[in-house]
């Protein structure tokens, strides 16, 4: 049972992590990461770690950005009884310039795939937490260069 429940905690992050970019408030994807985490994007040498650098770079997304990530593919596996990794496929759907009303947005195709290596760990009051996110994005169409933070 032990088992299960940490796998769908895990799984939990991952879902929680892409709704507070697109739902909720980017920069409290921080909140979701240990201490010490990490986000990195290796083929665009881009790498933030702790918090308050985490907290930066995803506070700093555009206010008119609208955008929309579909996650598939979850596979959590519990690598001991405070630990575990997973690997998930996204897609993601963005509009740039979007007003906030409520308008229609014309449709198009999704500006990114690819998918997230993670590492989570089991803290001291039993909740889990990424420790570490590596985005790998082999369809990607260009992103605007943000310098890391670290």
């Amino acid at each position: 049972m032990e088992h299960l429940l940490a796998e769908r905690a895990c799984e939990r992050l991952i879902i929680d992590f892409v709704h507070r970019l697109d739902l909720g408030e980017p920069g409290s994807v921080a909140d979701l990461f240990t201490e010490d985490g990490w986000w990195a994007w290796p083929e665009d040498d881009r790498l933030f770690k702790g918090r308050d650098a985490l907290r930066t770079y995803f506070g700093s997304r555009p206010a008119d950005r609208l955008s929309l990530r579909m996650m598939s593919n979850i596979l959590v596996t519990v690598t001991s009884e405070d630990t575990a990794r997973a690997t998930s496929y996204f897609t993601t759907y963005r509009i740039d310039g979007h007003d906030g009303g409520t308008d229609l947005v014309p449709p198009g195709p999704p500006v990114q795939a690819g998918h997230y290596d993670d590492t989570f760990r089991r803290q001291s009051d039993g909740t889990w937490l990424l420790t570490s996110r590596t985005l790998h994005l082999p369809f990607g169409g260009p992103t605007p260069r943000m310098s890391s933070i670290n």
